[in-house]
């Protein structure tokens, strides 16, 4: 039993660095992650005024908002939503092609949101790996009277925990925020394809015209 006990206790110590280098990596990853977050923010401002026309009540402004955009080349760049828009646009005579858009947009919105996602479940996952690793080796200390190797041990469990948290708080910052944005365009796009499809009632499989 003490043999088990002690290869359990090597393998947990031997993962202490990698955790610590991937709580690194993660912090990383959510600080640029926030900073793109403030970045598509003010990206998101100057499409909502471009395609403030979708909220109006008249179904003839939103289908005609739509084919003037698709006929501007500069509404496609850098935007997945604008992307579709006007991908409904210019084949609003296609009604397969147009679900298959909106389908489209909703995986691609999934795959955004994948990466707050993975930091709301890993932060405190390797957090509280990181603060449970260096228990053992204070006690240790303790036990021993080594008291510098358990203050250092537990400064390490202390750090791991917050820097864990911190990267799990922006990750839902993040995740909240975008899941909403992400929602309501995706509400958008089927508003606009279900419109497309009213105003153009002619489009209809080809062999129900024989």
């Amino acid at each position: 039993m003490e043999t088990i006990s002690n290869i359990l206790f090597w393998i947990s110590n031997g993962l202490l660095v990698p955790v610590i280098v991937l709580l690194l990596l993660f912090l990383g990853r959510a600080l640029l992650l926030a900073a793109g977050f403030f970045g598509e923010f003010h990206r998101r401002k100057t499409i909502l005024s471009q395609t403030a026309f979708i909220e109006s009540a008249d179904a003839e402004e939103v289908v005609n908002g739509v084919n003037n955009l698709s006929a501007s080349s500069s509404s496609t760049v850098g935007s997945s939503y604008m992307k579709a828009l006007n991908a409904l646009g210019s084949n609003s005579t296609n009604a397969p092609f147009c679900e298959r858009v909106v389908a489209n947009y909703e995986v691609d919105a999934a795959k955004e949101l994948s990466g707050s996602r993975i930091l709301v479940k890993l932060g405190p996952m390797l957090g509280l790996m990181g603060t449970l690793i260096p228990m053992g080796p204070a006690l240790v200390g303790l036990a021993t009277g080594d008291i510098s190797s358990m203050a250092y041990n537990m400064q390490v469990a202390f750090a791991t925990t917050v820097v864990g948290m911190v990267i799990a708080a922006i990750g839902v910052a993040t995740l909240q925020v975008r899941q909403r944005w992400y929602a309501r365009e995706l509400n958008n796009l089927e508003y606009v394809r279900q419109l497309l499809t009213h105003v153009n009632p002619e489009r209809k499989p080809k062999d129900d015209e024989k």
